[in-house]
């Protein structure tokens, strides 16, 4: 007993160094179980990888061939530690051949898929960036249609990943969320996603499948970082900034666009049967004694363009792969036209908020811009704004999607 009544007496006494080693404890147990438990994931998601490896597959059939395309700078250079630790044991187990390419520097992966071979599926680790790099790519070849029907998978490892949240099930948990990614490449489930075609007058076209964002907001979203040292305020004080440089932060454009179009029924792919010989044979005498006339061409309708100016402060075009499991009678693109309320009190800004003016959907649509317009963010990436064409490809890529995050998505769009 005196030997317990002579330690807190002494932590009584030393106090500030009691105090400095419980906080140490504490940071350090924490840290430790959260490695514990993220170890404990990842031997869970190889356990289940490990029942797709010893899967029985026939004497001709090969092993499936899995491209990789690794962006090491992505998520502050953790990117190749994070794939290397959490999806690679996965994709091993998993009885895959895998062929891992890294890129060493930004707009490599446009040229190496330029020079990539036919595979059975393509999987992009990095974050929005690297993916519009491999779409952009992907679709720039000569031979893109049939490249197109590749399954691609999407392993989030970049700071922004702005797709994942339609593909797999968010979680704060990064460990948690790599692996659940991984799993649903080797469960085989894909959706259809539609794609962006931007086309400046001279460059060669870039594709997106998020959208287009530029106006005020934008501009005010790249500068928060400068404010980091005013922690929760960082983003206020963006705004208020931003508001004292420019006021009204009004951008000028003009947008001609084209309606939208019916969408054709999802309807499975199936190979038509080869009639039997007697009937191929028939059909051809027939066509012999007795020629088929030709039909007169069709005459084309002229394509009816809609012009408008646009007095804005935020312009976004956005197509519908936010929800890429609802079905919708038309493609279009969404046009979102944005005013801002802010709420000033003796100098201090309160709040901000936004509301949506406008709502514009077409097919394609050409984007004219004043001098000084700035920049605009396609999929998080900043470009020099100029005069654009942007075209919708409808359901373009099929992308590997998780089973859960489908259930909850249709669900919400039938809620």
């Amino acid at each position: 007993m005196a030997r317990v009544v002579k330690v807190f007496v002494t932590l009584r006494n030393h106090w500030k160094k009691s105090t400095v080693a419980a906080c140490a404890l504490s940071y350090g147990g924490h840290w430790l179980y959260g490695k514990h438990c993220d170890n404990l994931l990842r031997r869970d998601a190889c356990l289940a990888a490990r029942e797709f490896g010893r899967q029985q597959i026939s004497p001709q059939e090969q092993l499936k061939k899995a491209t990789v395309i690794l962006n090491p700078a992505a998520c502050r250079g953790k990117a190749n530690n994070l794939f290397e630790k959490n999806a690679a044991p996965i994709l091993h187990l998993a009885g895959m051949e895998v062929t891992l390419v890294k890129t060493d520097y930004e707009g490599q992966a446009k040229k190496l898929m330029e020079l990539m071979e036919q595979t059975d599926m393509l999987i992009v680790a990095g974050g929005d960036g690297t993916l519009q790099e491999v779409i952009t790519g992907l679709l720039r070849r000569a031979d893109h249609e049939s490249f197109s029907k590749t399954p691609i998978g999407f392993i989030p490892l970049g700071s922004h990943n702005s797709l994942s949240e339609s593909l797999h099930i968010l979680s704060d948990n990064q460990v948690k969320h790599i692996t659940s990614a991984t799993l649903s490449i080797l469960q085989g489930e894909t959706v259809p996603l539609d794609v962006l075609q931007i086309k400046g007058e001279k460059e060669q076209p870039v594709f997106a499948l998020i959208g287009l964002r530029w106006g005020a907001f934008r501009d005010v979203a790249s500068t928060i970082k400068k404010y980091w040292y005013l922690g929760p305020l960082k983003i206020k004080a963006a705004h208020w900034f931003s508001t004292l440089r420019e006021w009204p932060q009004v951008h000028e454009a003009s947008v001609s666009y084209i309606a939208p179009t019916l969408r054709p029924p999802d309807l499975p792919e199936q190979k038509p049967q080869r009639p039997n010989l007697m009937y191929r044979i028939a059909r051809r005498l027939k066509n012999y004694w007795y020629p088929p006339i030709p039909e007169s061409p069709k005459v084309e309708e002229p394509e009816r363009w809609d012009e408008r100016t646009l007095s804005t402060l935020e312009l976004s075009i956005q197509t519908q792969n936010k929800n890429p499991v609802q079905t919708v009678s038309t493609f279009y693109l969404f046009f979102n036209i944005y005013i801002y309320i802010y709420i000033f009190f003796f100098f201090y800004l309160v709040a901000t908020t936004t509301k949506v003016t406008g709502c514009l959907n077409c097919l394609l649509s050409c984007l004219s811009f004043s001098e000084g317009a700035g920049f605009y963010n396609i999929d998080n990436e900043e470009y020099e704004a100029m005069s654009v064409e942007v075209r919708l490809l409808p359901r373009k890529l099929r992308f590997f999607c998780s089973a859960e995050r489908r259930e909850q998505l249709l669900t919400q769009w039938l809620m």
